[in-house]
């Protein structure tokens, strides 16, 4: 049976999908056994060329965007590289975060051995800048670190630069890492979930994203709800009314 992904947003320009974790965007050496690609899916789905405009990690979830002509493709991904779009995540992060703030860390490039052999290994660290701010956080009585209880956090994330894991980097950075983030979080935490709440998987969502048309001049609002997994924990912890109803999902992605 072919999977049928997500359409959030479509006309004769662009198409954007809610893009479900665990998918690549498209074929990389870094997973030379992965056969699902979100370009190949939607190319087939849509019946025409789609034009990858920029990049969700694997694990990550939420709105992705394609253009469907390559003269497009360049006029989005100048309002990419410029950043003259809002972008906004949900993640749900170990301990209690702070109410708000702005995490201004510089990032190394992270260089993956086979797409990146060309790379320069020495280039200074890049600027990355992320905002954000503390919705909820819960307290279970359990002993995971060396404390007795345990915390977290739902956090909305605003990203004001893009560079590569920013988001994951960043939570880790101020010492509040993702649960489920193999690479940047804590083993321990990311186990409690699977066996607690039978969760496992990135928790990191790019829920709404929102720039201007580029043939258009419509301001375009594109919304991506959280998957399945992701809502069960929202309700759980009773924080649907942290969120926008929209943002929340009664149907598997």
């Amino acid at each position: 049976m072919t999977e049928i992904l997500p359409i959030i947003y479509r006309d004769e320009y662009l198409v954007a999908i809610n893009k479900p974790g665990g998918l690549l965007v498209h074929r990389s050496e870094i997973d030379r056994h992965e056969t699902r690609f979100a370009v190949q899916l939607l190319r087939d789905q849509i019946g025409q060329m789609v034009y990858p405009i920029h990049r969700l990690d694997k694990p990550t979830s939420g709105v992705l965007v394609f253009a469907l002509s390559s003269d497009v493709a360049r006029q989005l991904g100048d309002i990419f590289s410029r950043h003259a779009l809002t972008k906004t995540y949900v993640a749900l992060v170990r301990g209690f975060a702070p109410e708000q703030g702005i995490i201004d860390h510089p990032l190394v490039e992270e260089l993956d051995k086979y797409t990146d052999k060309k790379a320069r290994a020495d280039k200074p660290a890049q600027e990355a800048i992320t905002e954000f701010k503390k919705l909820a956080q819960i307290e279970f009585p359990f002993s995971i670190d060396k404390y007795p209880c345990t915390r977290y956090s739902l956090v909305q994330c605003s990203p004001h630069t893009g560079r590569k894991h920013q988001i994951r980097r960043h939570m880790k950075h101020i010492s509040h890492p993702i649960i489920g983030d193999a690479k940047h979080g804590k083993g321990n935490h990311n186990r409690f979930f699977q066996e607690q709440f039978a969760c496992d998987g990135l928790m990191l969502a790019s829920t709404e994203m929102q720039f201007i048309h580029p043939i258009t001049n419509e301001a375009l609002t594109l919304i991506a709800p959280l998957a399945t997994k992701f809502t069960n924990i929202i309700r759980q912890f009773g924080w649907e009314h942290t969120l926008p109803s929209n943002w929340i999902t009664t149907q598997d992605h």
